[in-house]
């Protein structure tokens, strides 16, 4: 009898491998970091030194933050050493820049999921036609149906300040996904309720409402509260800075860096244990949190 895996401690680490993104979507500001701290592109050796230890750490990781990871230039090592390790990627990406061979490397089983963000497009082109960047990701879907039918592929078509029905500019692309997919979805559904549909096999469709992401700028929600950072996940920024959730794109709780001292050193640190000894007592210790209106959903 085989003896089962151990239970990682978190469900996914996020890291940031680049704050580089090749759009500018109105639902993703712009991260805030210090003025002379240039947008960076993680460096190989930190990425190297991460994904080692995130293999005992988690049981996948998630290249997503902020940026857009696709624009990294070292994309396909990086899934290389991923692979090698055995870890585990789920992939958020706008998809605009999704090319023959790029899509040969997110069909290797490294991959877990991929998320397309469909909505940046007519977000950032709202008067072009959606056909030749819809195809390159519909047929990217098919061949994953033929050749990684274990691939999750998600597409996000997020009604952003609506939460009933698709909204003029998503309408025409749900149209194109039913048509090409042969399903049917509820174009008034409230997506405050129903957020994910199966369209065929792995592929789903998800919907969703946008969110206000947390500023020290923003006014406070509350003091009380509790959250999943620190037990599910984490991030970590392209510069290698650790922070205890996937919302803190602009590194306002910065636990340490994952290019000075090891993961598990950071996370046992102080800070990060103040953090989540608060959350186990429902109280928020840090200035962010008091100002997180997404905590409001672990209420």
């Amino acid at each position: 009898m085989s003896t089962p895996a151990p239970e990682k401690r978190f469900h996914r680490i996020n890291i940031e491998i680049s704050d580089v993104c090749n759009l500018k979507c109105s639902f993703c500001p712009e991260a805030a970091r210090p003025q002379d701290s240039p947008r960076v592109f993680m460096q190989p050796g930190l990425f190297r030194k991460i994904a080692a230890q995130a293999s005992a750490l988690a049981g996948e990781v998630c290249f997503h933050l902020m940026g857009e990871p696709l624009a990294h230039p070292g994309f396909p090592e990086l899934v290389e050493e991923c692979q090698g390790l055995g870890v585990p990627i789920l992939l958020v990406t706008n998809g605009t820049l999704l090319r023959e061979k790029t899509a040969e490397i997110l069909l290797r089983s490294a991959i877990r999921q991929v998320n397309f963000s469909l909505h940046s497009f007519p977000d950032n082109f709202p008067e072009r036609d959606p056909s030749t960047y819809l195809e390159r990701i519909f047929a990217f879907t098919e061949a994953a149906f033929e050749r990684r039918p274990d691939l999750y592929i998600n597409f996000r078509l997020w009604n952003l300040q609506a939460p009933r029905g698709a909204g003029a500019r998503n309408r025409e692309i749900l149209q194109r996904i039913e048509e090409r997919f042969g399903t049917r979805a509820n174009p008034n559904a409230d997506v405050r309720i129903h957020k994910s549909l199966r369209l065929k096999n792995r592929l789903y469709l998800h919907q969703d409402t946008e969110f206000v992401w947390p500023s020290l700028d923003a006014p406070v929600v509350g003091e009380r509260g509790t959250c999943q950072a620190l037990t599910s996940h984490f991030g970590i920024l392209a510069d290698g800075t650790v922070v205890p959730c996937c919302l803190d794109k602009d590194g306002a709780i910065p636990l340490g860096n994952a290019g000075e001292r090891p993961l598990l050193e950071i996370l046992e640190g102080a800070r990060a244990r103040k953090i989540l000894q608060g959350f186990r007592e429902g109280r928020l210790t840090e200035e962010l949190c008091r100002r997180c209106r997404y905590i409001e959903r672990f209420r």
